[in-house]
């Protein structure tokens, strides 16, 4: 399949502008995503979520009104040939120039893991990201995540983590001084992104380690299963859990904590009865 490069743009520009590019626009300026003169590694794994960020942030690049400079950078961790192919072909597909393709060993590395292998695979990849983004002169890293991942995230941390927590739409590296992680989908709905990988006709690459092969295919796949039954009967469901994450009431919860440097605070909620 061939698309010329202003079918790719239309797709984003018109076609998807409510659902995707004006969330993603919204997510940038909310959160400060994105500042002039920045230089953003777009991290584009070969999966739908990733590729949409890369035609968002190329068209950002181009015609929005922050000048920035973005360059696409793919990690293989072990793919098959198959998933490799489908990963280049893809990038081929929508255009995405300049792109550097690295290879690293961390689906061997996880598959010697037994406790939390999405958590050690997750943390792996973006060390690597974050290398190689440095050594092209990027001072950021953009990562697919949408909004659908950020409230699956509150879900999972509750019920398997027993804390209250969730991704952030943009984090300071601690690791790598100066190098910041942001997500600009963080306004999007994975549904909308389906839809365009749909649209496009793109035969896009999904996760191929260990546990998504599984029978179950993770914790994340029980809670993504429990909130789509949920919107069965309420569709603000998911919009629902998003806005508990921005109007917490420290006052209305039993504790919480909060770090400044290498300290750990942590403090008791205290209500009146006004509120309950």
């Amino acid at each position: 399949m061939t698309l010329t490069p202003q079918e790719v743009s239309r797709s984003m520009q018109k076609t998807f502008r409510k659902e995707i590019y004006r969330r993603f626009l919204l997510a940038v300026r909310r959160y400060g995503l994105i500042e002039p003169g920045d230089h953003i590694a777009v991290c584009v794994s070969g999966g739908k979520d990733s590729l949409a960020l890369a035609v968002c942030m190329r068209e950002a690049s181009r015609y929005g009104s922050i000048p920035f400079q973005v360059s696409f950078l793919s990690m293989d961790p072990g793919y098959t040939p198959e998933n490799r192919l489908r990963l280049e072909e893809n990038v081929r597909t929508l255009g995405l120039t300049p792109h550097i393709l690295f290879e690293t060993s961390v689906f061997q590395a996880v598959d010697a893991v037994d406790k939390s292998p999405c958590h050690v695979c997750a943390a792996m990849r973006r060390g690597y990201l974050y290398k190689e983004a440095r050594k092209l002169g990027c001072n950021k890293i953009a990562l697919g995540h949408h909004l659908d991942d950020v409230v699956e995230t509150v879900l999972m941390s509750q019920l398997y983590g027993g804390e209250y927590k969730t991704m952030m739409p943009l984090l300071c590296s601690k690791n790598y001084p100066g190098m910041k992680l942001i997500r600009p989908l963080y306004l999007v709905r994975e549904r909308d992104v389906v839809r365009w990988v749909r649209f496009m006709g793109l035969d896009t690459l999904r996760c191929a380690c260990r546990v998504t092969k599984s029978e179950t295919g993770g914790k994340r796949k029980e809670v993504k299963a429990l909130l789509h039954a949920l919107e069965e009967e309420n569709d603000s469901v998911v919009w629902n859990v998003f806005h508990g994450i921005e109007h917490v009431n420290l006052q209305t919860v039993l504790g919480y904590r909060y770090r400044t440097g290498d300290t750990v605070h942590t403090l008791m909620g205290q209500a009146t009865d006004e509120e309950e």
